[in-house]
Formats: structure tokens, C-alpha cells, sequence
């Protein structure tokens, strides 16, 4: 899911310092097609549909009450995951995607395999072990969405969640905002949905909402509170084998590209905001962003520059896409 407009204000202005440019891409496409005109966001993804909501998904409480009230140096660990790493999963090579990789994004259900990219990013939960061994079987990576910063109504873990951790809507239909300093209690959650990602065969994950304390999320989220918790998505997906992408985030990259593996961006060219994403190229990890709005050749002449691996894509994320 995607920052909406009063959340984006307060992000850039911790970026303004950086350079400003718009963003890129990875295969050439000189077409001028814009996206074909959204007909509304699905119960996952970006851009919120209300511009005066923050980022992504928000939805109604969960039955299972909270039992401790927010503190931010709460400690980390209460309950543990569902099935522990395997001594092997950090063992064996991670994934590690280059810049320059073409790729697929589709959220609004099954994957369609007929995209001919070697990434897809698919829903971890709407997509089986099946699924991803087809993928696997046509020579693709694929990297598991997971909203770690907010609570959805249609997730079947959803009871899961203590009620305390729930804040403010975020914009999205069936979706609130989380208490990312409940560290103790979202952990072992968050553990128990990267097992999912992991015993499904993905190779990555992409963590969706990590800059909760730029949004109006009902709670006094710090960027110190969201370095903690992002820092944590991390450890646990490394701990299971799983690379992970930062997701958006833009003001905390310098401090955080050394802990994940590639990142996601939308609409860094719509705001001027791509050579923020510049020290992930520079590590040599892989930057997979996305336009909604306008057409490739408003972006991709940047991103190429940029190395960036951009495409245009309809708001839903269904499979359509128009890459540069």
C-alpha cells in the first residue's frame, strides 16, 4: 500500500535535502500508454483511495482483547513463532536481487504466471505452495506481500491480534493502524506470517506499511520506534532465509539499506523523490518501484539512469503492467 497525500507531507519534508529526480526502470519502453484508468483499489495495496487518509488498508476491531497496555521499550518476544527456524534456514545462500531486474506485482488474488519476468511479487496469503512452485518451476523468484503495520479484517490470522494494538483506520476497507512499539506482541504474529511465506517456497518478502510514524496512526510513533520494529521484519525474515525489501520509507534509507536485501517504491518519480533510492543501487541491491499515474515516458528515461526496475501499473495491482 501506498502513502496517501497528508502522510506523504510529512515525509518529505525529512527528504528535502536529498536530490530530487523522478525514477526509473529496467527493460526499455519508449510507449506512451498511460495505465488504464483504475476503478478503485482492491483490500490490499498502495495509494489509498481517499487522499485524506494515510497509507494503505484500515479495518474494524478484532475479538481477541489486548492484554497490556503500549510502552515502547516493551521487550521482544512474547509467545514466539509457530514453528522456530530451522537451523538450516539461515544457513543456506539468501536471495539477493540485482538492480536491473524486470518484474511482476499482482495483489488482486492468484497469481497469473504468463508475465515472462524472473520476479514476481504475489500475495502470500491468497497464493499456495502451489503457486510458487509453478513460478519456481518457470524459472522466477518470488517474494511474499505481507502488511506488517496494519491489522486486516480479512486476514484469516486476524484474531490473532490484541486489541490494544489497534490505532486509527488507514484509508483502506477492513484495516487499522498497528502499535509497532508492541514489539513483544507483534513479533511472534509477524514470525508465525513469515513461517507462512517460508513453508510456501517463497524466496523474499515484502513487508507492506514500515513508515507508520510519518501517517496518523492514533499512537506517538517516533522514527526511532519505526527503525526498531523495521529492523525487526528484517531479523526475522533473514532468520528464516526469506531476503526482504524495505518497503517505501524513503527518509530512513541511509540507515536501514544495510539491513534489507532490495527495496519497493511507488511513485517516487510522481514526487521527485527517486535518487533517494540511490544507496540501494549503489549496494548493489535491486530498487522494484511502480507509477500509477501518467505514462512510462514521463519516468523511465530517469529510471533507466537510475537503474531503477519501474513499470507503470493500474492502482489495483491486478496484471496488467507497462514496464520501461
Amino acid at each position: 500500500m501506498s502513502r496517501t497525500l497528508p502522510a506523504r507531507l510529512g515525509l518529505l519534508a525529512l527528504v528535502t535535502a536529498l536530490a530530487l529526480t523522478g525514477c526509473s526502470g529496467t527493460n526499455d519502453d519508449d510507449d506512451d500508454d498511460a495505465a488504464p484508468d483504475p476503478s478503485g483499489p482492491t483490500a490490499t495495496r498502495d495509494p489509498a483511495p481517499d487522499p485524506s487518509a494515510p497509507s494503505s488498508p484500515g479495518g474494524s476491531p478484532s475479538t481477541t482483547p489486548g492484554s497490556a497496555t503500549p510502552s515502547p521499550g516493551a521487550p521482544s518476544g512474547s509467545g514466539g513463532p509457530a514453528t522456530p527456524p530451522a537451523p538450516g534456514d539461515q544457513a543456506k545462500p539468501r536471495w539477493k536481487p540485482q538492480p536491473g531486474l524486470a518484474w511482476q506485482w499482482q495483489l488482486d488474488g492468484r497469481s497469473d504466471p504468463s508475465v515472462d519476468v524472473p520476479v514476481y511479487d504475489i500475495d502470500g496469503f491468497e497464493n499456495t505452495a502451489a503457486d510458487v512452485a509453478r513460478l519456481h518451476k518457470d524459472g522466477r523468484k518470488v517474494i511474499c506481500y505481507v502488511n506488517v503495520g496494519a491489522w486486516e479484517d480479512f486476514r484469516a490470522d486476524r484474531d490473532a491480534f490484541p486489541a490494544t494494538l489497534f490505532g486509527e483506520p488507514n484509508g483502506w476497507k477492513g484495516e487499522k493502524w498497528l502499535d509497532i512499539r508492541r514489539i513483544d506482541l507483534l513479533r511472534p504474529i509477524m514470525e508465525r506470517r513469515f513461517d507462512m511465506c517460508r513453508d510456501k517456497g517463497f524466496d523474499a518478502v515484502e513487508p507492506d506499511l514500515m513508515e507508520g510514524y510519518g501517517n496518523k496512526t492514533g499512537f506517538p510513533l517516533t522514527a526511532d520506534h519505526q527503525l526498531a520494529y523495521n529492523r525487526m521484519i528484517a531479523e526475522i525474515a533473514h532468520a528464516r532465509g526469506l531476503s526482504v525489501g524495505l518497503k517505501n520509507d524513503l527518509p530512513q534509507i541511509p540507515q536501514l539499506v544495510g539491513d534489507f536485501d532490495f527495496a519497493v517504491n511507488e511513485e517516487c518519480a510522481q514526487f521527485g523523490e527517486c535518487e533517494a533510492l540511490s544507496p540501494f543501487i549503489k549496494a548493489g541491491k535491486a530498487v522494484f518501484h511502480v507509477e500509477y499515474k501518467g505514462s512510462t515516458s514521463g519516468f523511465c528515461d530517469e529510471s533507466r539512469r537510475l537503474k531503477l526496475s519501474s513499470m507503470l501499473k493500474n492502482l489495483e495491482l491486478d496484471t496488467w503492467r507497462k514496464a520501461c
